[in-house]
């Protein structure tokens, strides 16, 4: 193992990150709240945190290994949320903010995920609600560059399942260079954040608020400037927006960049997983629909159809917006939302969940042994956008199962033995690994009641899921440390 890349790289990234401060420290000038020591300080700390690490190795010229990505994709996103706490815990804004509520939070925007534990947000400096919305759009995008670009040199993260004879879209999908290939998904990234920042502020959000939800939207993370979510704005246009966005969102970033380059809308209509995704969206809308009708929750069918239609996509996309408190929902309904959060959006997108492509591939694999079943001598292949998936990219997507079964029956049960209930424990597994955000129970507002035991399980749950499980596990394994 060859910790001093690890060690360089590390250091680099910090102090790359700790002009994330800078942002903030104007918002402060411009509001005139008296925050901007707060994020000074961290901007001194992180970078100077960045340079001790990166100085004793900057003259290190060795070649990155397997093991030394992995640990590196692994410290980048814990290094990267314990020195994200330093406003948090730098500013005296936030009372009763304790270490492990402050790494939580700080975890919880840089994977996406949206779990908060804050309350009382429209009490709070426009600087710090900015800095958690930055959070989000910056994990956002490093997600973006780890899923197309980073992990399948790594052999993981589910882009192995295309194929360029097929899709049009390889391991080396975008440009041959990994910098070109960061450049043009930037390009992509910051050019839906600004139209989504538009289509706010043109359906009546404040430009701070517009440019802020405009980060969560398109990282699909979820945090708010409001307590209240986007039902703060009760705005049928501002959901309309919102639910557009998730959707673009939840999209492969290799297909955006296809159908860009192309000038086409055909490569999406081609894609097996778009046409699924968009499927599994349509249908559990359908189903919400139906079940919040049939319950007469709301007393106009245009309430019902607008409620059912936003909480579906936010959910399913993995986003967690609220416009609705959807846990008090009757019936079955806020269990089938967080079952629908297992699912989540494409690879390759800033979506949580198991990936539309996993499900797909699983439900063909169920179907090929039905068809065996019936016709033991047939000869059956499991196919993906017209090409058939070799067995290697299956028992792939096999371990992946596995192994995500098994680490959410962990994290369940010490949520459990932590002292949660049953329907709280689930849910927050669920939103947590599925980089969801809002759960049931004790979690459907936020996480703030929770004990910092159970803290500390969910962050390490939100890396695991946004890792996407092998990733993590793999630093666990004793051949992993050796030479």
């Amino acid at each position: 193992m060859q910790l001093s890349i690890v060690a360089k790289t590390i250091g680099l990234l910090l102090m790359v990150f700790s002009f994330a401060q800078v942002p903030p420290i104007i918002i402060d000038l411009i509001y005139s709240e008296g925050e901007y020591f707060s994020f000074l300080l961290s901007f001194a700390l992180t970078g100077l945190g960045g340079l001790i690490l990166w100085w004793p190795f900057k003259d290190t010229k060795k070649d990155f290994r397997l093991r030394e990505g992995v640990l590196i994709v692994v410290c980048f996103w814990i290094v990267l949320s314990l020195f994200g706490t330093l406003p948090f815990l730098i500013t005296d804004s936030i009372s009763n903010l304790s270490f492990s509520d402050a790494f939580f939070e700080s975890m919880s925007g840089l994977t996406t995920t949206g779990a908060t534990v804050m309350s009382q947000l429209d009490d709070l400096p426009k600087s710090i609600l900015f800095y958690r919305q930055q959070l989000q759009w910056l994990g956002g995008m490093g997600i973006i560059v780890l899923a197309v670009a980073v992990l399948p040199l790594l052999g993981v993260g589910g882009m192995e399942l295309y194929h360029a004879e097929s899709s049009g879209i390889a391991k080396d999908r975008l440009t041959p260079k990994l910098r070109n290939t960061a450049i043009a998904l930037w390009k992509i990234y910051l050019s839906l954040t600004v139209l989504c920042a538009l289509g706010y502020f043109l359906s009546g959000m404040t430009i701070f608020d517009a440019v802020s939800h405009s980060f969560s939207t398109v990282a699909i993370g979820g945090f708010s400037t409001h307590d209240a979510s986007i039902g703060y704005f009760n705005s049928i246009s501002i959901e309309m927006v919102a639910m557009f966005f998730m959707f673009l969102a939840g999209i492969n970033f290799s297909l955006h960049f296809l159908a860009w380059n192309n000038k086409s809308l055909i490569d999406y209509i081609k894609d097996s997983e778009f046409k699924t995704y968009a499927m599994v969206l349509f249908a559990s809308s359908v189903i919400v629909i139906i079940a919040l009708g049939l319950n007469s929750e709301y007393g106009s069918s245009i309430e019902t159809i607008r409620h059912s239609l936003f909480q579906t996509i936010s959910i399913a996309t993995t986003t967690g917006y609220t416009s609705q408190s959807f846990s008090s929902w009757p019936a079955a309904i806020p269990v089938f939302l967080i079952m629908m959060s297992f699912i989540g959006a494409c690879v390759g997108s800033t979506g949580g969940g198991i990936k539309v492509i996993r499900i797909l591939v699983m439900f063909r694999l169920g179907m090929k042994e039905i068809h065996k079943f019936i016709r033991p001598n047939a000869q059956v292949s499991v196919k993906l956008n017209g090409g058939s998936i070799n067995e290697k990219a299956l028992v792939s997507v096999l371990g992946f199962f596995s192994l995500y079964a098994i680490t959410f029956f962990l994290i369940l049960m010490l949520l459990m033995f932590a002292g949660l209930d049953q329907v709280t424990a689930y849910s927050a597994t669920a939103a947590t690994m599925n980089n969801l955000g809002p759960g049931l129970g004790e979690v459907a507002q936020n996480y703030g009641s929770l004990g910092d035991t159970a803290k500390w399980i969910l962050s390490f749950s939100m890396l695991v899921g946004r890792l996407e499980v092998l990733t993590i596990i793999a630093i666990f394994h004793r051949a992993f440390w050796r030479q």
